[in-house]
Formats: structure tokens, C-alpha cells, sequence
């Protein structure tokens, strides 16, 4: 009776309470809304006495705890955020730069800590604001901000606003991000000549620059980029194409400083430590042996995470180090996975809304994959292959759900990069680094030998990129594909011999070949995407797909069609586009066409005559196509119509059995009245997205009349300097009947027409986050007009 008894008996940190804590605390961030600040407090309360009162039963009071303490984190992080009446005000703020500034050709980014004084605004003092630091317009070249420094105090004039992003299938989430990362504010350096800087800069950060400024002055190789990265974690000097390479190689995860990293370094440690007991036998008076290699480990880990920035995944390596060290030295056993259950509690302890960053999951699920699959006597390079196999297939489910992408040839890229930067290269810079802490200018030799190293390798990992084995982009899957999928894998890595395995693959499917929701033949699906102050529409049949515009983009700054368009096509599984059409010139609409062009095979460009675009053909008023039973045709403008710009624009209209759908791009009034009197007919529609994003000079009443339109959508970027849409022009198209929507308050908006009639989803309701910036803006019943553009931009 005793063992059974104590068989019963859940242990306060073992992994039932670490499971249930950590399904308490998802709980909290899948829920549309926090439970009220006193919920929280009295579930916390009751789960910290469930915890220590119930041996037994100790894992629901974990779940409690990790619910309850999620949500106050939750709470204090979105309760930190601008209050919406402080948006779009200028204001001195001054504070520490966090970090190491990231600096661009047209543009500086860098976090800013603000002071904690009283001449601070009331709601800033002490908080994170995300500041970009533009060049003035025109300016040929960098203006002071080239004199920022990491750890530096300044002052600064700024316009500011609470975060906020786009919301579309695919896309990196901003408002995720910003809670997690406590970030109170984005904005933007006004009146430059006024930026004033208060202090040098000092700190690890500051270090962490100077050190990286040495490595490109002493390594003359373009790769010294990458030995900064692999030395320092200062990633700042990698190009575009580089992120390109080694996400379809599946290399990212080495690049930076990672956790594997961090245990090379306590290793390196802790035989330094064997080497200077053996050869002193007399320090062991001063500590024993064991326990003076677990310390100095733990301290060359810690170093190396601090020079990381403290990064996710060195972090998980640091505590786990830590409980190992502890325990030898309190004389217990530890196996991998109490250090990994306890390294897991600490980090959501104190940090638990790292639960919405990509790197927790990656970093904890790969190490229990490990410790789960691989045999205890499985050691050294014996363990190489096992655990690469191990860690590719139990990996892929997270990889293909956080980032919508697998690479093919990642296996065999990582197993050359991992012995060859791990074991060659990263020792090089880091005998560098420590070299030039000994003695200024010693270091150049071992960085010149990594740079020499990195560069070998290199070119093997971009002729994998560029192979048609490498990414692999994938639809955005249900909710329930994750979990079927890491069953699927669990039963693949179980012993040999058991069966089902083959079977158990199937399991993957959900997620890797998901249900794209494809409009049967005569339907069609409109996706108007959420580009902010700029237009980009998916139209789509069975086996078609036209995209109608690209958005905007900003040289060296925001591009909605690298950031927001090609993300969406990828997240709805659309390979490539049958024709793309650009209404007309203007930045708002063409510009993000270059980076559409780039990432997804056009088979026909369409852009009115006339218009400074690149195209195969001009967009004419008459002509028609038909796709699986559904009929394109252009109504605007006519053979030999001078380019106007807005007043060009290709009017195009889709209609199906069961309805039809205008876009007309930016026509105003006049052009409306003519399409009025001469094609009402082919005017008449189910759904219209707004001619000019719904200014005051379209959505004249004749028209709106001659619409029909049960449905209306606008495309506009929240707190955009031209007001739109304009709450006349919305009142309008409701008079006349219609249900009107805006991608700045729903997100992308996906529209059917088909068997079932008119469906539609809204992306901000439809997957609705607590962390939604549009439910605060509505709960502060206020919005802000920026004087001018800089603020239309997302976040990026």
C-alpha cells in the first residue's frame, strides 16, 4: 500500500506539473481575451495551494499556476502598451539604447529603454519603444544617425504609436511579437538636428559592438559578416540573400549562437578545469575536482550567453548546466530530464510569454526528442547521425507549423554544417574573441582562419539552397495538424520493430498537404490582403489564381509585397499566378510588384497603356477570359484612354454563377459616371472592394446605386493621413445596402462565391488573439491622424 501510495505522488517539478503548467499557460494564450486581473490573482492563489497541499492531484494545481501567472504577465504586458490617446503625439523622450542598433541604407531600427524619471511622459517611463531613425527625404547620404552606439543614452523628439501590424494568412505576427517582447510603442525620429545624445554608450551591448567593429576591421573577407554572427550573435551584417541561403539549406539554427553552441563552450571550460586540477593538485584544497569543473563550466556558459544577449535557446543550455551543476554539487543524481523540466519552469517563471517565441519550442522540444529517443550509453561522435535523424523528424512538425516551410535539404546541410562550424569554425572566433580580450589586436589571426574556415563550406550550402531539393513552402494548416502530426512522429522514433510505423506517417499529411479550401469549378475566392494604406487582391478559381495589384513598398524600408502579399500566396498555397494585374502606377498599388515578381513564377503581367510598368500586355475595356467556368473581363479603360493615372486604372470584373465581384482600382467620380452610363450592366455585382481605398472623390451614389453590391471592402492602413475610408462614402454604400468592411479593423478578408452563396471570413475575427491591437483601439473609443506618412507603414 505504501509504494502504491508513493507511486501516487506527482513531484512539485517533475513533468506531469511541468506539462500541466505549461497546457495551463497556452490556455491563457489561446483565448480571445484575459480573464479579469482578480481571476488571475485568486487562480493563482488556489493553484500555489493545490501545488503544495495535494501530492497527488499537484499537477492540476501546476495547471492553475501556469494559467493564472501567463495571464498577469499577459495583462501587464498589454496594459504597458501607449494608451490609445497618447497616438500620434510628438514627444521628448529620453533613454538607453538596448541592443545593437540595426542600421540600413535609408534607416536606422533600434530599441530604446526609457528613462524612469519624472520628466518622462507618465506612460513610457522605464518601457521599450521601437524607434526607426529615417534619413531626411532626398538625402544622399547617412545623416547623424550613423553616430548611434549600443548603451548609449539620447534624447529624442518622436512621434509614437501603440504596436501594430498586418494581419493576413502566413505573416509574421507584430503584435504577437511586441507583447512578448514587451515593446510599449513603435515610432519615429522627428526633427533629427534635436537628437541629442546624453551618455557613451557601456555594457555588454556596447561591448558586443566594439568587438563586432573589430572583427570587419581585422577580417577583410566578406564572411567576417558571418564570423561576427557565430561570435557574438550580432547577426546585423547578414544580407537578404544570406537569410535566403540558410533558410532553404536549414541552417538557421546555427548561424546565430545557439544552445549547442553554448554546451561546446562548457565543455571547452570544463576540460580547462580538469587540466588545471591535474597539473595543481593542491587547488582541490580550495574546491574538489567535480565540482570545480561544473562551476567554471557554468560560468564559460554564462560568459558566452551574455555575449548571445541572453538568447532563448543559450539560456535553455545555461539553466540546464546549472541544475546539472547543482545537483553534483548537493551529491544527487540529475538526469537530462529533470535539468530540462527545471531549465523549462525557470524560463516560465520568469519569463513565460517566451512560450510566443518560435525559439522556446524549437529549443525545449528538440532536447526531449533527444533525451526521449537516444539510449543513455549513446555518446560522442557515436551520437552524431542518431540524434541529427532524431532531431530532423521530430523538428519537422514544429518547423513546417511555426514557419510554413520545410527544407528538404536540410538534413544533409546540417549534417556537414554542424561538425564543421560547430567544431572548426565558431572555436576559431571564439579563440578570436578571447584573444582580443587578452591583448587589443591579437584576435585578427584566429578570425581570418574561421572567415578561411566558413568560407570553404560555404559554397556546398548555396548550391543546396539553390537545388530543387531545398524549400519547401507550405498552406497554413488547421489547428489540429500540429498535434496528429508529432503523434505521427513519436510513433516513427519508437524502437525498431514496431509496427504501425508506416501507417503513423499518414498522420503527417494534415499538415504537410493541408486542405487549401480550393472554389469548386464556376466558384470563386477573393482575398483582399491586408498591405495597409495600398491594395492587393488574390482572386481565385479551381485551378487559377490572379493577384489584381501588389501594394505598397518603400525603398530600404517596408515592402507589403515581400512582408505581406508573397507571405499570403505561401500561407494559402498558391504557387505561382496565372496572370497578376496592376491597376495602375502608383506606389500604393506597384509597388510591391518587384518582390511578388521575384518570389512566385507570373505567367502574364497586365497594366494600363501608357503606364511607366513593366507588363506583357496593356489591360482594354471589352476584353474577357474564362477560368473554370468563371468570367474575367476588363470594363476599364478603353482602347487609345491616355494614361490618367488613377483615372486608368484596370477595372475588372469577375463574375461567376453565383454572383460577380469589381475591383476598380482608383477610378473617381468621372470615371464611375461613364462606366454608370455605358456598362451598368457589367457594373452589376455581389461584391465591390472600394474604388480608391473609399476617398471622397469615388463612391458616387449613381454608382454605388448601379452596384447592386451586398458586400463592400476597403483596403487602408490604420491611421492613414487621408481619412480613409471616408465615413461619408461608408454611409453611402450602407444606405444602399451593403455590409462595409476594412482590412485596417478585420485584417484580410476572404470572400466565396459559390454553391453555398456569399461567405465571409474576417482574419482578425475569425483567429482573434488577446494580443489584437484593433479590440484596444475599439476599448479606447479613439484613433489618431498622422500629420504625415511615415506611420501608414505596418510594422516590420
Amino acid at each position: 500500500m505504501r509504494e502504491s501510495a508513493e507511486r501516487a505522488v506527482v513531484a512539485p517539478l517533475g513533468v506531469a506539473c511541468a506539462v500541466a503548467w505549461l497546457a495551463g499557460a497556452l490556455c491563457t494564450l489561446w483565448r480571445g481575451e484575459l480573464p479579469g486581473v482578480a481571476a488571475l490573482w485568486i487562480g493563482l492563489a488556489t493553484g500555489l495551494g493545490w501545488w503544495v497541499a495535494s501530492p497527488r492531484w499537484r499537477w492540476i494545481g501546476a495547471a492553475l499556476v501556469g494559467l493564472a501567472w501567463t495571464g498577469l504577465h499577459a495583462g501587464w504586458s498589454l496594459r504597458s502598451q501607449l494608451p490609445v490617446a497618447w497616438e500620434g503625439r510628438e514627444v521628448s523622450l529620453s533613454g538607453r539604447i538596448e541592443g545593437l542598433p540595426e542600421p540600413e541604407a535609408r534607416r536606422t531600427r533600434f530599441l530604446l529603454r526609457v528613462d524612469d524619471g519624472i520628466g518622462q511622459p507618465l506612460p513610457l517611463r522605464g518601457r521599450l519603444v521601437r524607434v526607426a531613425w529615417y534619413d531626411e527625404h532626398g538625402a544622399e547620404t547617412i545623416g547623424p544617425r550613423r553616430a548611434l552606439g549600443a548603451g548609449e543614452r539620447w534624447r529624442f523628439q518622436l512621434r509614437l504609436r501603440a504596436p501594430r501590424g498586418l494581419a493576413n494568412p502566413g505573416s509574421f505576427d507584430a503584435e504577437r511579437y511586441a507583447m512578448a517582447q514587451r515593446i510599449s510603442a513603435t515610432g519615429y525620429v522627428r526633427e533629427p538636428g534635436r537628437a541629442m545624445k546624453l551618455e557613451a554608450g557601456g555594457g555588454m551591448d556596447a561591448w558586443r559592438s566594439r568587438m563586432s567593429a573589430r572583427i570587419e576591421a581585422e577580417v577583410p573577407a566578406a564572411s567576417n559578416r558571418f564570423v561576427r554572427a557565430l561570435a557574438l550573435g550580432d547577426t546585423r551584417g547578414l544580407l537578404q540573400d544570406d537569410w535566403q541561403v540558410l533558410r532553404a539549406s536549414g541552417l538557421t539554427h546555427l548561424i546565430a549562437i545557439s544552445g549547442f553552441h553554448v554546451g561546446l563552450v562548457a565543455g571547452a571550460f570544463a576540460l580547462l578545469a580538469a587540466a588545471a586540477w591535474r597539473l595543481f593538485p593542491a587547488l582541490a584544497r580550495w574546491m574538489p575536482r567535480p565540482q570545480a569543473i561544473g562551476w567554471l563550466a557554468l560560468a564559460g556558459a554564462l560568459g558566452y550567453a551574455a555575449i548571445a544577449g541572453f538568447a532563448l535557446p543559450t539560456l535553455r543550455t545555461v539553466l540546464m548546466i546549472a541544475v546539472v551543476v547543482l545537483a553534483r554539487t548537493s551529491r544527487r543524481p540529475a538526469r537530462v530530464v529533470d535539468a530540462l523540466m527545471l531549465a523549462m519552469f525557470a524560463i516560465l517563471v520568469f519569463d513565460p510569454l517566451s512560450l510566443l517565441a518560435p525559439g522556446f519550442w524549437l529549443s525545449f522540444a528538440g532536447v526531449a526528442w533527444l533525451a526521449w529517443c537516444l539510449p543513455a550509453s549513446l555518446h560522442g561522435a557515436k551520437a552524431f547521425l542518431p540524434a541529427q535523424g532524431v532531431a530532423t523528424l521530430g523538428l519537422l512538425p514544429l518547423t513546417a507549423a511555426l514557419f510554413g516551410q520545410a527544407s528538404l535539404a536540410g538534413p544533409v546541410a546540417n549534417l556537414l554544417a554542424i561538425p564543421w562550424w560547430s567544431l572548426v569554425v565558431v572555436p576559431l572566433s571564439l579563440i578570436g574573441t578571447l584573444a582580443e580580450l587578452v591583448h587589443p589586436g591579437a584576435g585578427g589571426m584566429a578570425w581570418r582562419a574561421a572567415a578561411i574556415c566558413f568560407d570553404v563550406s560555404w559554397p556546398v550550402f548555396t548550391w543546396l539552397a539553390d537545388s530543387r531539393f531545398a524549400l519547401w513552402w507550405l498552406p497554413e494548416p488547421s489547428a489540429w495538424a500540429l498535434p496528429l502530426a508529432v503523434v505521427g512522429a513519436a510513433i516513427i522514433l519508437l524502437p525498431t520493430g514496431m509496427p504501425g510505423k508506416v501507417l503513423a506517417s499518414l498522420l503527417w499529411l494534415p499538415l504537410l498537404w493541408p486542405d487549401r479550401g480550393l472554389p469548386r469549378e464556376g466558384e470563386v475566392e477573393l482575398v483582399v490582403i491586408d498591405v495597409g494604406q495600398g491594395l492587393s487582391v488574390l482572386v481565385r478559381t479551381a485551378e487559377h489564381a490572379l493577384l489584381y495589384d501588389a501594394g505598397p513598398a518603400v525603398e530600404e524600408g517596408f515592402d507589403a509585397g515581400e512582408r505581406a502579399v508573397v507571405p499570403a500566396l505561401r500561407g494559402l498555397g498558391v504557387p505561382r499566378l496565372h496572370a497578376l494585374v496592376v491597376s495602375h502606377g502608383d506606389n500604393d498599388h506597384a509597388g510591391g510588384v518587384a518582390a511578388v515578381r521575384e518570389a512566385v513564377p507570373v505567367a502574364t503581367t497586365l497594366a494600363p497603356a501608357g503606364a511607366s510598368l513593366e507588363s506583357d500586355a496593356p489591360c482594354l475595356g471589352g476584353a474577357a477570359w474564362r477560368w473554370d467556368g468563371v468570367e474575367f473581363r476588363f470594363l476599364h479603360p478603353p482602347p487609345h484612354f491616355p494614361y490618367l493615372g488613377n483615372e486608368a486604372s484596370c477595372v475588372l470584373r469577375v463574375g461567376a454563377a453565383q454572383g460577380a465581384i469589381l475591383l476598380p482600382g482608383d477610378i473617381g467620380s468621372q470615371v464611375e459616371s461613364g462606366l454608370t452610363a455605358r456598362q451598368a450592366a457589367w457594373l452589376r455585382s455581389d461584391v465591390v472592394v472600394l474604388p480608391h481605398h473609399g476617398s471622397a472623390g469615388s463612391s458616387a451614389g449613381g454608382f454605388v446605386r448601379a452596384t447592386g453590391a451586398r458586400l463592400a471592402v476597403g483596403s487602408s492602413g490604420f491611421g492613414n493621413r487621408f481619412r480613409h475610408p471616408r465615413p461619408e462614402v461608408v454611409a453611402r454604400w450602407r444606405e444602399e445596402g451593403a455590409e462595409v468592411l476594412d482590412t485596417q479593423s478585420s485584417g484580410a478578408v476572404r470572400v466565396w462565391l459559390g454553391r453555398d452563396g456569399l461567405s465571409v471570413r474576417e482574419r482578425r475575427h475569425d483567429q482573434a488573439r488577446l494580443w489584437d491591437a484593433v479590440r484596444r483601439q475599439r476599448a479606447g473609443g479613439l484613433s489618431y491622424r498622422p500629420e504625415d506618412g511615415r506611420p501608414d507603414a505596418p510594422e516590420d
